[in-house]
């Protein structure tokens, strides 16, 4: 039992790993998106302010285009952190979801901090002592105990909305529902740990030590002081594994959906990188058996756009 959290924490991080990087070539192989056409583009900063673009400018293709990491930031860090855009569209739904994400995001941050503070402990055992390491173990149980209770709650919240609002109940899948409950399992029996016998994060700080320094010992407990937190642990470890499998890995595909379609400004220029692109794309052949299109395998794009319409 004493391996237990240790053998799964590893074989989770493992799944965790293969499967980003998987999502990730999933999404560079897509093909070009076609273009939305809206703005302002965050990386145009001198113009994202009043919704312009670089196509206001008088033979704007002998240009060069204006690319600002600031201006895309300055907009995606908002949204990631407090989920602007859901605020302003769906504010009921955003009661639920912001202390959800905002709550997965201080148990990174918890992690974070327990792996740091177990490496400095194995290297430079001085690094972390007296005041320094008290305000450290601070911000780790503050950061742990209040992601877990919003993430929780957050998970409860979207649950029973999923639940009540037709809108959303008609088209939830048996999926959407495991999801939350896994994660409301999950908080909640971490919760119950910390609150029953790891009040000061210090069995889960040792557990993450002994996984960053590959020191595989047991715990210095027993009873329900051993168990729980060996449970949770390896519990939160199914977790990590679990959601990248699954649409929840939706953090790495907004990355694209904002470069790649979102903020995709890049002019077709004759002779440029999109031209063959495009050209083999239109050349792609038609299935949909629809009247108005009757590609039936042989007509391209290009056939299907110039041909003459039926009378």
């Amino acid at each position: 039992m004493a391996l237990l959290p240790y053998v799964v924490a590893y074989a989770a991080l493992g799944v965790f790993a293969v499967a980003i990087v998987a999502r990730i070539f999933f999404w560079l192989r897509l093909p070009m998106h076609l273009r939305w056409e809206l703005y302002p583009v965050a990386h145009e900063a001198s113009k994202a302010h009043y919704g312009g673009s670089y196509l206001e400018e008088l033979d704007w293709w002998k240009k060069p285009r204006e690319k600002s990491l600031v201006g895309e930031l300055k907009m995606m860090v908002p949204e990631i952190l407090l989920l602007v855009a859901l605020r302003e569209h769906n504010p009921k739904l955003w009661l639920r979801s912001f202390p959800f994400h905002f709550g997965l995001y201080l148990v990174i941050a918890c992690t974070v901090l327990m792996m740091v503070g177990g490496v400095s402990n194995a290297l430079l055992p001085s690094l972390l002592s007296g005041d320094l390491a008290r305000l450290w173990q601070w911000a780790v149980v503050a950061c742990g105990a209040t992601g877990l209770t919003l993430g929780l709650l957050g998970a409860i919240g979207l649950l029973l909305r999923r639940l009540t609002t037709p809108a959303l109940r008609s088209f939830s899948s048996a999926g959407d529902y495991f999801n939350l409950l896994f994660f409301i399992v999950t908080f909640g029996l971490a919760l119950i740990t910390f609150v029953v016998v790891d009040r000061d994060f210090a069995q889960a700080s040792l557990l993450v030590h002994n996984l960053v320094t590959f020191d595989l010992a047991a715990l210095p407990a027993s009873g329900a002081s051993q168990l729980l937190p060996q449970v949770t642990a390896a519990l939160l470890g199914v977790l990590v594994a679990y959601i990248p499998l699954t649409h929840m890995s939706h953090f790495i595909g907004k990355y694209f959906a904002y470069h790649a379609i979102r903020w995709n400004d890049a002019p077709n220029l004759r002779g440029g990188p999109e031209e063959p692109v495009i050209a083999g794309l239109l050349a792609q052949k038609i299935t949909w058996a629809a009247p108005h299109i009757k590609g039936g395998g042989t007509k391209s794009w290009v056939d299907a756009a110039t041909e003459e319409a039926p009378k």
